[in-house]
């Protein structure tokens, strides 16, 4: 892993750059790592055609975990992918990114519209965060985290879920540090979001897709790409929010179109 350090606060940000062509820069979700992509086969899928750059967000993987809550402002979030791209020497790049990723997209875009060629959100949301965590993993999550670490937080998860917890996301989720987790969470809890009206202001393309039994995220991924001009929204018929990643078939073929229609520019 190389890093690029956010010029604001010192924080070090783990990310690598694999294959070759244009510029994609990959963004994870929250308690995940950049070896979600590998996990679930899109790095192989893409690899041979594009240059992506897999980043560890600040408090996950091999990023630096801060303890504090306003370390985990979305604004600095935003700095901190400019801070990757300007260290790998890319000045513009497509743009994929899962949940917390595709809100970071988001931002990214309302703020430095010019390092985004096009957009690619999965299960993500523009609006205000405060209660998202209770209502994707459950009530009281971030008290959990404090007081039961990871495995704790897991086993609660566990009762909540359509689905059992995968082995591939056990492992990521357990390696994190909880500390920094529930600072993130709490940071996240005040996170005001994007107002409407910054959504219609988009120019770039944009793609939107969202597990059908997502009811976390389902209007809220309607609602965005209902604002942002020519934006395409599909769904992930049968998945929901933490098993979307997963269905990697069904989600590369509504994405490969879209980048082959809208090569870098």
């Amino acid at each position: 892993m190389d890093f690029a350090t956010n010029p604001n606060d010192g924080i070090r940000i783990a990310y690598q750059v694999v294959g070759s062509g244009p510029p994609l820069l990959l963004v994870h979700g929250s308690l995940l790592t950049h070896t979600i992509w590998r996990t679930f086969g899109y790095v192989k899928a893409l690899r041979p055609s594009r240059a992506l750059i897999l980043v560890d967000m600040r408090g996950h993987g091999r990023s630096d975990k801060p303890h504090e809550i306003d370390a985990y402002r979305m604004d600095t979030v935003t700095d901190d992918l400019v801070a990757v791209l300007d260290a790998a020497g890319i000045a513009r790049t497509d743009y994929w990114g899962y949940s917390y990723g595709g809100r970071a997209g988001l931002s990214l875009t309302a703020k430095a519209p010019e390092r985004i060629s096009s957009l690619i959100v999965g299960g993500g949301s523009h609006g205000p965060q405060a209660g998202a965590f209770d209502r994707l993993f459950f009530p009281g999550c971030a008290d959990v985290l404090e007081t039961r670490g990871m495995d704790g937080f897991i086993d609660e998860w566990n009762k909540h879920r359509l689905f059992p917890v995968d082995a591939a996301t056990r492992a990521v989720f357990s390696a994190n540090d909880a500390s920094a987790m529930a600072a993130y969470f709490r940071a996240s809890d005040v996170e005001p979001g994007l107002s409407d009206e910054a959504l219609r202001q988009f120019t770039v393309p944009s793609l939107f897709y969202v597990g059908s039994q997502d009811h976390t995220r389902l209007d809220d991924a309607h609602a965005a790409a209902d604002l942002v001009p020519g934006a395409e929204l599909h769904l992930i018929d049968g998945f929901d929010h933490s098993t979307t990643p997963a269905a990697s078939t069904e989600v590369l073929s509504v994405v490969h179109p879209f980048l082959t229609v809208h090569p870098q520019a």
